[in-house]
């Protein structure tokens, strides 16, 4: 069984090892259109109550975003970006004792808000859309989450798919953090993900689960998202439809244990860090996965 990399990054207020145990990023989104959860946290004050809520279930780091980059959207402002988020990391400032990473593409808004507390800069465009995002993550001294995206959100589900999914994606990666590192930031700031559900058909996101273990031969740290995504939609359709004839992709809320078996899936391919909604169960579901990956870590845990 895959042995993972242990890794020590230092962020501006606190320092995260990765590999000992897998950390729990909880979503939080506030949009009024992201694929799960959309419109339900828009609000600052829901927001905050959250975001705190996921603290308390668990999460190792809460990951805040403003702008949807679910199948067919088409972005927002920077303006209207910076005006759902800073409410919130304002607010959240001093009470949360988590790491906080924001979501954008946007090298104007991630540097606002690290500035209002954000210590981690997560690009699900792999420094494609804004190169300049490298920049601040260099100047501030935060980490950097390079995601693989084929295309554009608005189009990446309708190009022609990778021929090789797997080369596709590492030539991708490797592309996106020899920019990062150009640009200044260190080795030991670069988190990757390859991008579940990016760009990717259905059989690919398999695929890619499947062979975690080639990514993780780059040599950085896994981040992998696979909560209540369409694919597991499609999944479980498929497995009702043959009983019922249903197709139709399974509802968002629908999908929890279908999440649980690529969260599972992906810690068992390597995976340090693991992107969820339903904080609560994913962190049951990662414990027992760690102790199938360590079994020392149990008696480890009851001494």
């Amino acid at each position: 069984m895959l042995t993972r990399k242990v890794f020590h990054l230092q962020l501006p207020a606190c320092a995260l090892t990765l590999g000992k145990r897998t950390l729990i990023m909880g979503v939080l989104n506030v949009t009024p259109d992201s694929f799960s959860d959309g419109s339900k946290f828009l609000a600052a004050d829901r927001a905050v109550a959250h975001a705190l809520s996921l603290q308390k279930a668990g999460a190792d780091i809460l990951d805040v975003g403003a702008e949807s980059t679910r199948p067919g959207s088409t972005g927002i402002s920077a303006v209207e970006e910076l005006r759902r988020l800073l409410p919130v990391l304002q607010a959240l400032r001093g009470k949360l004792k988590i790491p906080i990473s924001i979501d954008t593409r946007k090298a104007s808004v991630a540097e606002i808000a690290v500035g209002a507390g954000a210590e981690i800069i997560n690009d699900v465009s792999g420094l494609k859309h804004d190169p300049r995002l490298a920049e601040v993550a260099a100047l501030r001294g935060v980490l950097l989450v390079l995601m693989h995206m084929r295309g554009e959100p608005r189009t990446m589900q309708k190009i022609p798919f990778a021929r090789n999914v797997i080369k596709d994606v590492t030539q991708g990666l490797q592309s996106s953090i020899r920019q990062a590192r150009k640009a200044g930031v260190a080795r030991s700031q670069i988190i990757i993900d390859p991008g579940i559900g990016f760009g990717k058909s259905f059989q690919q996101n398999y695929e890619l689960l499947q062979r975690l273990p080639e990514l993780a031969k780059l040599g950085y740290p896994l981040l992998i998202g696979t909560s209540r995504k369409g694919f597991l939609g499609r999944t479980l359709a498929l497995a009702r439809g043959s009983t019922t004839g249903r197709t139709k992709p399974v509802p968002t809320e629908e999908r929890l244990w279908a999440s649980a078996a690529t969260v599972t899936a992906s810690i068992l391919g390597g995976a340090h860090i693991v992107r969820v909604h339903d904080v609560t169960e994913m962190a049951q579901v990662a414990r027992v996965t760690d102790c199938v990956l360590d079994p020392q870590s149990v008696s480890a845990r009851q001494k």
